[in-house]
């Protein structure tokens, strides 16, 4: 059985990337920031074994010349281990994604850069009339949570959802999940993602929230990305015409807008995630890619600058790896990345230009240094070798030694 499990750590990034300077992120660093974090607080340093046996912390060593904090002195990894910088221009979840499938973007997505007044008036007009809304809320440069807080009990009043942007390539629309409806706003995400089609914006994001002037306001696990579709064949396209299957669980489906996908998996919260995960390894036949984002290192951590909500989650998901290396047959591989950093001591609340983590462990895989890595694309070509399939357009298998 030749499987390959994808997993992505998302925002779990190494350090700033060569060009980091050029999104102002000179000196992010969401993994050693949040070692160093640990160290000094009262919680201790950060514990990671399984991570560490597969390369992780040795990976962002190499970057930096030293050990983070808290991992000095650490063995030989018992993997391969590295890291990868992206050519793609920008630090989007969809671009650092597709990247890693192969497709590297050429033309970087388009982004709303006024913080107040962010989107065209006539766009808006365009959404107010055709979504049938009395109008929007927003209109700016925010943080998710923050902003239902400040506006979530005038959207009750008035029916107008909340629009707002980041620093990403993003559309996000934000409305009550029962005043509302949830559907509503599904349909007004899907017009948003028609209206901005000259625009080249990444994604338009749902998020529905629930809570009242009183009690306050919360966002529900029933959001929904619908992301441009990646602009040529990916790893995914690819295993699915030589008759492979595709297992998209957690948000991967709608990073890459349902395309190359065989199968898909809703779960909310990493545990649910990795037991999704599990449970997909035990059912997937031969020739089956298996790709699971955990999705709240970046959404509940790393957006929010949540440095010791983020350490957390990073050694519960590490507690859980032995459960996944004992799942492994003999011919599968395991590949550990992300897509871009969300370093939580950084200012800003918006993703960060970082290089990524790339470990790959394998029943009977010699371990070895990768080093630094040109491309996300060569974690797709890599995983592409494993499964027998023709070369991708873009990326460097790391399987044979160079």
């Amino acid at each position: 059985m030749t499987r390959a499990i994808w997993l992505v750590c998302d925002s779990l990034g190494l350090g700033a990337a060569p060009d980091a300077a050029a999104y102002g992120d000179l000196g992010a660093d969401t993994f050693g920031h949040i070692a160093a974090a640990c160290v000094a607080a009262a919680r201790g340093p950060l514990r990671l074994p399984q991570f560490s046996r597969l390369g992780l912390p040795q990976a962002h060593a190499a970057i930096h010349g030293q050990a983070a904090p808290g991992f000095v002195g650490l063995p030989a990894p018992e993997g391969l281990w590295g890291h990868a910088v992206e050519r793609a221009r920008g630090k989007d979840t969809p671009s650092g994604h597709w990247e890693t499938a192969g497709v590297v973007l050429t033309q970087p997505f388009g982004v709303f850069g006024q913080a107040e007044h962010s989107f065209p008036p006539a766009l808006l007009q365009a959404l107010v009339t055709q979504g049938d809304v009395p109008g929007v809320l927003g209109n700016c440069h925010a943080s998710g949570t923050e902003i239902i807080q400040r506006l979530g009990a005038e959207h009750l009043r008035n029916g107008c959802p909340i629009v707002y942007t980041s620093a990403d390539s993003v559309f996000q629309i934000a409305a009550h999940e029962q005043a509302f409806g949830l559907e509503r706003l599904y349909r007004l995400c899907e017009l948003t993602r028609a209206l901005l089609a000259d625009y080249h914006i990444g994604r338009v994001i749902a998020r529905p929230f629930v809570g009242d002037a009183e009690t306050g306001f919360s966002r529900t696990v029933h959001r929904r990305d619908y992301a441009l579709p990646p602009p040529a064949p990916t790893l995914f396209d690819a295993l699915q015409a030589a008759g492979g299957e595709v297992i998209a669980i957690g948000k991967i489906d709608d990073i890459f807008a349902h395309r190359g996908v065989s199968r898909v998996v809703h779960a909310y919260g990493h545990d649910a995630l990795f037991d999704a995960t599990l449970a997909a390894m035990a059912q997937a036949g031969r020739h089956s890619l298996i790709a699971t984002n955990f999705v709240d290192f970046d959404m509940l951590y790393g957006h929010r600058r949540d440095v010791f909500g983020y350490a957390a989650a990073l050694e519960a998901l590490d507690a859980r790896l032995p459960e996944l290396l004992q799942a492994l047959q003999p011919d599968d591989l395991l590949v550990i990345s992300a897509d871009h950093g969300c370093d939580p001591v950084w200012p800003g609340s918006d993703h960060t230009r970082e290089c990524i983590p790339v470990l790959a462990f394998a029943p009977g895989l010699a371990p070895r240094a990768l080093g630094r890595r040109d491309s996300f694309a060569d974690i797709g070509q890599s995983m592409a070798s494993h499964l027998g399939l023709p070369p991708l357009a873009a990326g460097r298998s790391f399987l044979s030694p160079a």
